[in-house]
């Protein structure tokens, strides 16, 4: 009896168990939602099976045979195969490829239903260089985004292959679901900013839970671009388009513009942009991406320039419905407006997007950023005739300069006062081997009567950075693309008055297929000037062979090396050479060479000290005189020896 009872509650445990076991394991809801959606798919497909094929009355001699259980038909095949390629999301894999457009005053984006994708973008208050409406970007070829989704049963998915259902949608905004059921789905959430060039752009997912994998942390994302060409003179504008990308809470960086280049960078970016000369579309995370890589290709095409790509990944929890959110500026590479994002924020929050805009070398940076920049914007108050803002430029930068110019032509006054002497030391010295001494007695005389060949060309250097900084400034200026002043159309490219459609070796390299009139102008002022400052400064001194050309061949250079870049940096160089031969010419008219000649024979009287830069030089020159001498008597050993032989 005892046997039987323990049999029994032995039983009873077993059952015990056995329902526990099955209590803890069992599905839940998002997951018994899944399988009901699965069972119907299977419903569907075994309809389609179950429908037997019309009969024909054929005679025997011809009858077909009959289709047996093992053929499906094209319709099955094909549900079969989306099922086992898109696992939950087959039902998505098939649709018709329409779009959503939304738009304020100043973009108007098109929405596509397949993978959810903005491919289309078009900047309404600008157009093309050749009048065209400016489209960044349009279609799936040109544009596209991707995310790549691993289901429970490890099914590799990407949106960009699906299609996607508008659920809500209005001027600004529309809500882009990709649809597993009612109740479980992925949002693509675009809304625009009224008047402004920001989307907001945001990826929600709801009861994914248990339908994507557990061990899914991230979302991969792929972004790729091609860029077109929207401004006349492809050299120049393929020269300052690439591929840009910030680290959280550092500096900016970009891939090389020249040619094709990949960087793979493990830290945390909080943007990537695409940038043409004049506009660029930049994705910014609200939180980070994670390692990223990028890439840049260069194409020859008659439409596209580059074309690149970027891939990286985000955090996604598929057991939270807090969506993720991103940010997209499309819009133009204006420096005011860029740096207007970062209004109000400090430290890591800052996006700097103005870096998107090209102001030269990262040394030269801070003179277009500090100094020219905001007399730009300043003269830009009162006109909008930006050939007139470039000439007052130039005239403040001139007459900043002026004490340096004024210092210079002094320094080139005294040395030709002094030339009468400088020529009695030449014939006092007038044998090749002489020349130590000659050079020790002409800086003797300078150093007497406080002239220093070095005082002329110091303020010609200190002007360099700002001419350096100009050339990295006015090529991308953005104000300046497509504004007229005279003859030029637009002032951020070449304005060509010749051109021609054969290619000559070497002079198209350089020159280009054309001839741009301002730079001509530019390179003729630059020839008369250099006449006139040599005129000025020929001091007596015996120069090098061939050293008058190469004077005369630096103008010319320049013509090859801006034909082809903004007439506007041509203008400028142009009315600041004309300013400085001006400059020049009054300091001539209203300085007395006489009485500085008196001036100069008046410091000889006084003792003077010599400044250390002379002390440097004169110890030099007996370095140089003691090496010389010794040089000779070793040849005139050399001579002995030979002779005695």
């Amino acid at each position: 009896m005892s046997t039987d009872k323990n049999t029994i509650i032995g039983f009873i445990l077993i059952g015990a168990v056995i329902l526990l076991f099955s209590w803890l394991n069992r599905p839940t809801q998002e997951q018994i939602e899944a399988m009901e959606a699965q069972r119907r798919y299977q419903d569907s497909i075994a309809q389609l099976q179950s429908v037997a094929p019309p009969q024909t009355e054929v005679t025997p001699a011809v009858r077909q045979p009959e289709i047996t259980a093992l053929e499906e038909s094209p319709d099955t095949v094909s549900a079969n195969r989306l099922l086992q390629t898109y696992g939950i999301f087959a039902p998505a894999a098939e649709g018709t490829d329409t779009f959503v457009t939304i738009e304020n005053e100043k973009i108007e984006l098109r929405i596509s239903t397949k993978g959810g994708n903005l491919t289309f973008a078009r900047l309404k208050e600008f157009v093309t260089f050749d009048n065209k409406p400016l489209i960044l970007f349009e279609g799936e070829d040109e544009s596209n985004f991707n995310l790549t989704l691993v289901t429970a049963t490890n099914r590799v998915v990407n949106t960009s292959e699906l299609y996607f259902t508008p659920v809500k949608s209005d001027a600004h905004s529309v809500v882009m679901r990709l649809a597993v059921n009612e109740q479980s789905y992925m949002d693509f959430i675009y809304s625009l900013n009224p008047d402004d060039y920001m989307l907001d752009f945001a990826v929600q997912g709801v009861g994914l839970n248990g339908l994507l994998s557990p061990s899914v942390s991230t979302l991969d994302i792929n972004w790729n671009r091609k860029v077109r060409q929207l401004e006349q003179g492809r050299k120049y504008e393929d020269q300052y388009t690439g591929l840009y990308y910030k680290y959280s809470g550092d500096d900016v960086e970009h891939l090389n513009e020249t040619k094709d280049d990949e960087e793979r960078t493990s830290n945390r970016l909080k943007w990537i942009g695409f940038k043409n000369k004049f506009f660029s579309t930049v994705l910014i995370a609200e939180d980070v991406f994670y390692a990223a890589n990028m890439r840049s290709v260069k194409l020859e095409s008659a439409v596209y320039l580059k074309q690149f790509e970027a891939t990286t990944s985000i955090p996604f929890d598929a057991g939270r419905q807090e969506p993720v959110a991103f940010r997209y500026f499309i819009g133009p590479n204006k420096y005011a407006l860029l740096r207007g994002y970062d209004k109000g924020l400090s430290g890591d929050k800052e996006l700097t997007l103005d870096n998107l805009v090209s102001l030269g070398a990262k040394f030269f940076r801070p003179i277009n950023k500090y100094f020219i920049i905001p007399i730009f914007e300043f003269l830009g108050r009162y006109t909008a005739n930006y050939g007139l803002i470039i000439f007052l430029l130039t005239l403040i930068i001139k007459l900043l300069l002026y004490p340096l110019t004024y210092k210079s032509y002094m320094s080139s006054a005294k040395m030709r006062v002094l030339r009468p002497q400088v020529e009695e030391i030449n014939a006092k010295y007038p044998k090749q081997e002489q020349a130590m001494e000659k050079q020790k007695a002409v800086m003797a005389l300078y150093s007497r009567a406080g002239a220093s060949p070095m005082s002329g060309c110091l303020p010609m250097l200190l002007q360099l950075p700002v001419w350096i900084a100009l050339y990295g400034l006015f090529p991308t200026a953005f104000e300046l693309r497509q504004s007229s002043f005279l003859w030029a159309k637009d002032l951020s490219t070449f304005d060509d008055v010749i051109s021609w459609n054969a290619n000559i070796p070497i002079i198209t390299s350089f020159l280009g297929n054309h001839l741009s009139l301002f730079c001509l102008l530019m390179t003729v002022v630059q020839i008369v000037y250099t006449k006139i400052n040599m005129a000025m400064s020929d001091t007596g001194q015996q120069q090098m062979p061939g050293m008058k050309y190469m004077m005369y061949l630096m103008p010319v250079m320049m013509l090859f090396f801006f034909n082809q870049t903004s007439a506007g940096l041509s203008y400028y160089i142009l009315i600041s050479s004309l300013i400085t031969i001006a400059q020049t010419l009054s300091c001539r008219l209203f300085v007395n060479e006489e009485k500085l000649l008196l001036k100069l024979e008046e410091n000889k009287k006084k003792p003077r000290k010599k400044s250390s830069f002379m002390q440097r030089l004169e110890e030099a020159q007996r370095m140089q005189e003691k090496k010389l001498k010794q040089q000779q008597q070793t040849k005139q050993q050399q001579q002995r020896k030979s002779g005695k032989k």
